[in-house]
Parts: C-alpha cells; sequence; structure tokens
C-alpha cells in the first residue's frame, strides 16, 4: 500500500474511531450507562452492578458485551479466509461489514425516531446490543485493514503506550502523533455524541451510521485492490 493509501486508511479508521466516541456517548447517557463500543468500560460497570453499587445496571453492560463478542465474531468468521485471498489491508469483505454496521446504527436511528428521547428499558437494552455488535464488527474490520495503533476502540492501551513505549521506536513523532490523535478522536466524538443528544437521541446515531457509511464508500474506491488495480503507475 502505497503512502496516499495509507494515509487514506489511517483517515478512515480515524473516522471510526470518532464513531465510537459517538455511541458510547451515547449508550452511556442515553441507554442506561452502557458503553457500546468500551467493553473494558463494561466489565467494570458489570462488576461493581453484580455487587449492586450505586444501583448500577447489570443486564444491560451484560447483553453488550455478548452483542460485541457476537458482532465481532460474526465479523471474524467472515473475514477468516486464506491470506493470500484477504491479505491485510482493504478488500471487499471490508466493504461489505462496515456496510452491514451503518445498517444497523441506521436501524437505531430510525427506532429512536420512532420511541423518541426516552426509550424503555428493553428498548434501550435492544439498541445498546444492537449498536455494541456493530462496534463488535468494527473492530474486527480495523484488525483487517491494520493500520498500525489505530484500534478503533481502544483507548487504555493507546494511552500506555504514547506513554511508556512511544520514544523507543523509529519514526517517534509519527508514532507519537498517531497514538495521541486516537485519544483525541475518541474524546471528540464523544464530546460531539453528548452534545448531539441535546437535540435528539436520533442525531448521534444518524451521524454515527453516515460516517460508517462514508468511511466504507470511501474505502471501496479507493483503497480495495480493483480500485488500486486501476490507478494509473
Amino acid at each position: 500500500m502505497g503512502q496516499p493509501n495509507s494515509q487514506l486508511a489511517l483517515w478512515a479508521t480515524i473516522a471510526l474511531t470518532f464513531v465510537t466516541g459517538l455511541v458510547d456517548a451515547v449508550g452511556y447517557l442515553a441507554l442506561d450507562r452502557v458503553f457500546t463500543g468500551n467493553m473494558t468500560g463494561n466489565i467494570v460497570i458489570l462488576g461493581m452492578g453484580v455487587a449492586g453499587a450505586d444501583g448500577l445496571p447489570v443486564l444491560g453492560p451484560a447483553t453488550a458485551l455478548v452483542a460485541f463478542t457476537a458482532g465481532a465474531w460474526g465479523a471474524g468468521l467472515a473475514l477468516k479466509k486464506p491470506r493470500a485471498a484477504n491479505p491485510p489491508g482493504w478488500h471487499h469483505r471490508v466493504t461489505v461489514l462496515l456496510a452491514v454496521g451503518a445498517l444497523a446504527l441506521s436501524a437505531m436511528t430510525a427506532v429512536a425516531v420512532a420511541v423518541g428521547e426516552h426509550p424503555g428499558t428493553a428498548v434501550q437494552i435492544a439498541m445498546a446490543s444492537t449498536t455494541a455488535a456493530a462496534m463488535g464488527l468494527q473492530a474486527v474490520v480495523a484488525r483487517a485493514v491494520a493500520v498500525a495503533d489505530m484500534t478503533t476502540v481502544v483507548v487504555t492501551s493507546t494511552l500506555a503506550a504514547l506513554a511508556g513505549e512511544t520514544w523507543s521506536r523509529r519514526g517517534a513523532g509519527v508514532v507519537f502523533n498517531r497514538r495521541l490523535g486516537a485519544i483525541l478522536v475518541i474524546f471528540a466524538g464523544a464530546l460531539v455524541g453528548a452534545l448531539l443528544l441535546r437535540v435528539h437521541l436520533a442525531v448521534p446515531f444518524g451521524l454515527a451510521a453516515l460516517i460508517t457509511a462514508i468511511t466504507a464508500w470511501v474505502g471501496h474506491l479507493r483503497l480495495s485492490p480493483r480500485a488500486l488495480d486501476t490507478v494509473p503507475a
């Protein structure tokens, strides 16, 4: 993958990282304190909830964990091909999986419009679980695209690597910028998601669906093997 295409792949994963921040803000603030992308947060909340601390939820985080795992498992099966057939980078299965994620987020946008800004508990759990499944799918797609230091859903390890490893590597400035960028982008996504919730629950879901769909489309047009084959030498 040449330098321009490497940069485009980086921007694609940055866009998906922003989506994670968006939907995590929605999940925590509007869907009964459930993280839809950050499963570490769900495990911590689940542990405290099981202990009965502060009325924290149990069912929501538990179902989100299962849904995230199921989405990741399904994406892993879809991408499980010989290395020659699906080498690291963008290929048609990545496009299809991101399109599925965009459809799931679009469906949640429609549900939010239908049920209003304060859905009942059962609807909240269903919405959080569906979104978590889309984020599990996205996390596996990010691994397939294989942009270094960009997982789209994990910040803790990125922060640890930024603080503890960055300056021991070659090209430290580039690595620092990428890792710091991942942290700032997920922060920005959460900020925007929280602000958009003031308008309506459907708005951040709709933005997340739109960004995911655009990322899938641009990646398909510019990063897929067929697209690269058409680029003049």
